[in-house]
């Protein structure tokens, strides 16, 4: 049995976060929740976890401004990020890319191709610190 992987769930609907929760906590995985990305932010501080669910559309701080001060920091870029958001303009999705997420997903969504995602997600990420080697 391995450690338990933790999931950070950022988004303003109540819905989608206890849909996105329970399903996460019923493979095992510990959830935590906030509501935007100032939230966010403040729960890194308290206890990083291995991957980040990330809404667009929320007040105060929005997925985009949240995911910018991620990849801007040292210590929060390696984290994973998946966007679950209802904003799936090419220009939205492009930018999600850019600014290094991991998946984009975008709502309505299924649970499964979710939880798929979130298992392809923390398998593959490399441990803090690791460079990803091609063997020749």
């Amino acid at each position: 049995m391995g450690t338990v992987r933790s999931v950070l769930v950022v988004d303003d609907h109540l819905a989608t976060v206890q849909l996105v929760k329970s399903a996460l906590e019923g493979l095992g995985m510990e959830v935590e929740a906030a509501e935007n990305g100032a939230e966010c932010l403040l729960a890194i501080s308290r206890k990083r976890p291995e991957l980040i669910i990330l809404d667009v559309n929320m007040p105060v701080m929005d997925g985009f401004q949240t995911l910018q001060v991620l990849q801007q920091s040292a210590d929060m870029k390696d984290i994973p990020v998946i966007m679950l958001t209802a904003r799936s303009d090419d220009a939205d999705v492009a930018y999600g890319w850019r600014w290094g997420v991991s998946s984009y997903l975008t709502k309505p969504f299924s649970v499964e191709h979710l939880v798929a995602l979130v298992r392809r997600v923390l398998e593959g990420a490399a441990p803090v610190g690791a460079e990803q080697k091609t063997q020749v």
